[in-house]
């Protein structure tokens, strides 16, 4: 039995769409463009206009316009192929994969790796390695990558295989039903866990920087503290939204930026008397300490509430060392 709201999705590998449906009763009288986003959901509306307008979709093996009504009864047919959505470059590179079938690719990203080419990064991003992975990604949007991770965020990822697959994984995303779990390591002491709800937008002077803005989109961070050191906290933080540079930019407006945050995190912070390890560490840390390390979603193809784990990075592991025996040598001061 699905939950509620889920659609059963077949997860087939061909780039060809065939597709069949007739037009129950309760639909009659409705348009053609409107029935069939009814009767095909896993099709974006634009798409299955593209169909209808092409001769890809036909209605009792005739071609039809959207705004034509139809009635009960009445059969569409189906008959497309995927086209490649752009002229992407495949590069062979070794890929953390957690977990793969036919609809999906649970991917572990490392630290600086861009996710999607954009100007500047080209090629050696995640997306040129999955399509050297798995071809056929090319026909989908962003080549099936649902939702993205900043260059130097490390962690899961998933990756839909198929259009359909994607169509599901897009409506789990925007009803907040893919669940995410993160881990920093922020600079000073909370107190205790609570809920960032501030807006977000793009900064007024900085354009690759994001804000809080009382006109920015709703985004909101739950965060629970995992351990204080002295003048450092390790978090574990869930998102409501998912915002570009959302847990950054919120940590940082709480006046905890990220250890290492190059955009948000300031001057570094060092404790009095620490050592000289804890000295170097802090120093040498050039990234945001940010993994998202849990990953939770009802499959596409059979429903099933699935979830992956993936271990705190080196990088974090000697981070969070360092601070313990600093809390050590704390007491001992």
């Amino acid at each position: 039995m699905l939950p509620a709201g889920l659609i059963k999705y077949h997860c087939g590998m061909s780039s060809k769409i065939s597709l069949t449906a007739e037009v129950p009763q309760d639909l009659s009288g409705y348009r053609l463009d409107q029935i069939a986003a009814k009767l095909f959901p896993d099709y974006s509306r634009a798409r299955l206009q593209i169909w209808i307008k092409d001769g890809s979709l036909l209605v009792n093996a005739r071609r039809l316009r959207p705004r034509d009504r139809l009635h009960a009864g009445d059969k569409l047919e189906v008959n497309a192929e995927l086209p490649v959505q752009e002229n992407w470059l495949a590069e062979p590179m070794a890929l953390d994969i957690v977990f793969e079938d036919d609809c999906l690719i649970i991917v572990n990203k490392p630290a600086n790796m861009v996710v999607h080419p954009a100007s500047g990064h080209g090629d050696g991003t995640l997306l040129n390695g999955l399509l050297h992975h798995h071809n056929a990604l090319q026909q989908l949007p962003r080549a099936g990558i649902v939702h993205r991770l900043d260059k130097d965020t490390t962690g899961l990822m998933v990756v839909a295989k198929t259009l359909a697959s994607h169509a599901a994984l897009v409506n789990q995303m925007q009803a907040r039903d893919i669940a995410r779990e993160y881990e920093a390591v922020v600079q000073g002491v909370l107190t205790g866990g609570g809920t960032v709800d501030a807006a977000l937008g793009r900064h007024p002077v900085n354009r690759k920087k994001r804000a809080v803005l009382e006109i920015g989109q709703r985004a909101v961070t739950h965060y629970r503290v995992i351990k204080r050191y002295r003048s450092h906290t390790h978090l574990e933080v869930k998102l409501d939204t998912g915002r570009t540079h959302q847990i950054r930019v919120h940590m940082a407006h709480l006046n905890h930026p990220i250890v290492g945050d190059p955009m948000y995190g300031g001057r570094q912070r060092i404790p009095a008397a620490c050592s000289e390890e804890l000295i170097h560490c802090l120093k040498a840390f050039k990234r945001q300490a940010l993994h998202a390390r849990r990953l939770a979603l009802h499959h596409p193809g059979n429903g099933k509430l699935m979830s992956w784990e993936s271990a705190t990075p080196p990088d974090m592991v000697s981070l969070i060392y360092e601070l313990s025996k600093d809390v050590q040598i704390g007491a001992h001061a």
